[in-house]
């Protein structure tokens, strides 16, 4: 496997997003609060364009905050959805925006708050947004940040830290940003009704695999374990009891009943740092990736690969061994993956 650097006419500083619109049109987010357009169907690459500047709302400060997040309205082409970093207080902040009538703008006086959350500490915030499979809109959260979990956010289901939500922002007004859908775990009861799963330290990185509706996430680990996680209704993944399938912080061991384990893991010993989450590649460019699960590491700029079938991961395998510091995956309304560095820009993956 290839990695085909896009010619953008930018140098993108820190991206974080990368999504398709239409006729080849991509919005990217740098993680200091700016958005842009790019025209992915041109080989010959096109001069990036201004679409959103929200360097005035979004702190970006710390290495972790900042314009994180992006989503596309699936029911509304003319809305679009961001999580960003915010101070006084310290915050994260998922907010809707309105798109000029064209696609070729959007309109900073239209922002819509949906959700806010405290965030005590400035790293461990999440940041992914997505609409899944059947309309409702997930975002990640940390535990909160710092480390060890000093607050126990992962297995406090009355936070919504930890946690990944999901939210019906579909009849989104001011007095009523979102609605729970009444399916989820705790919309009865037991635990804040956003919550879709919990027991996570930081889900940078999440999405949902186009074919099965499968939602994947890399969830970072604290000084020894990264883990990917199949993410399922109601699941405890298990922090700051585990990290990855091994007890945290203790000796004499500890009880992971009741906890979704990993499907994968891979340990710090050595240059890894961060896992970064990416998606199952859907795409026809690389029909032997078909299936595989794409992600990489931020700090050793690997690229690796797993297919899982019938419960378990049947291979594995490093695809790329890179000098990047990788920040992001993206995938295109064709299926084909994308890797975003911190400094070196935009990558097309290729056979």
């Amino acid at each position: 496997m290839r990695l085909e650097q896009l010619a953008t006419g930018r140098e993108f500083r820190a991206p974080t997003n990368l999504i398709q619109m239409g006729n080849g049109v991509a919005l990217v987010t740098e993680q200091s609060g700016l958005i842009w357009t790019i025209n992915l169907a041109d080989p010959s690459g096109s001069e990036a364009a201004g679409f959103l500047d929200l360097t005035g709302r979004v702190s970006s400060r710390r290495s972790e905050e900042g314009l994180l997040g992006l989503a596309l309205d699936p029911a509304d082409e003319g809305l679009m959805y961001v999580y960003y970093s915010a101070e006084r207080p310290r915050r994260s902040v998922v907010s809707r925006f309105a798109l000029a009538p064209d696609g070729s703008w959007a309109d900073l006086d239209s922002e819509l708050v949906i959700l806010e959350v405290e965030q005590p500490y400035a790293n461990h915030n999440g940041g992914q947004i997505a609409f899944g499979p059947d309309g409702y809109l997930y975002v990640g959260l940390g535990d909160c940040g710092t480390a060890g979990d000093p607050l126990g956010s992962g297995q406090d289901t009355s936070t919504l830290l930890g946690s990944i939500l999901r939210i019906d922002v579909s009849r989104a007004a001011p007095d009523e940003p979102y609605a729970i859908p009444p399916d989820n775990p705790f919309a009865q009861g037991g635990g804040r009704g956003e919550i879709w799963a919990y027991g996570l330290r930081n889900p940078w990185r999440f999405s949902f695999d186009r074919e099965t509706g499968e939602l994947w996430t890399g969830d970072v680990g604290q000084n020894r374990w990264e883990e990917i996680d199949l993410i399922v209704r109601g699941g405890n993944y298990g922090w700051n009891v585990l990290e990855g399938n091994h007890c945290f912080g203790v000796r004499d061991g500890c009880d992971p009943t009741g906890t979704v384990l990993p499907v994968w893991e891979y340990s710090l010993d050595g240059q890894p740092c961060s896992v970064i989450g990416g998606y199952v590649y859907r795409g026809s460019s690389i029909p032997w990736l078909r299936g595989v699960y794409v992600y990489g590491d931020f700090c050793s700029g690997e690229v690796f690969g797993l297919r899982y079938a019938e419960g378990t991961v049947v291979e594995h395998g490093r695809l790329a061994d890179t000098d990047l510091r990788i920040m992001s995956f993206a995938e295109d309304n064709d299926g084909e993956l994308y890797l975003l560095s911190q400094k070196s820009g935009i990558f097309r993956l290729t056979e």
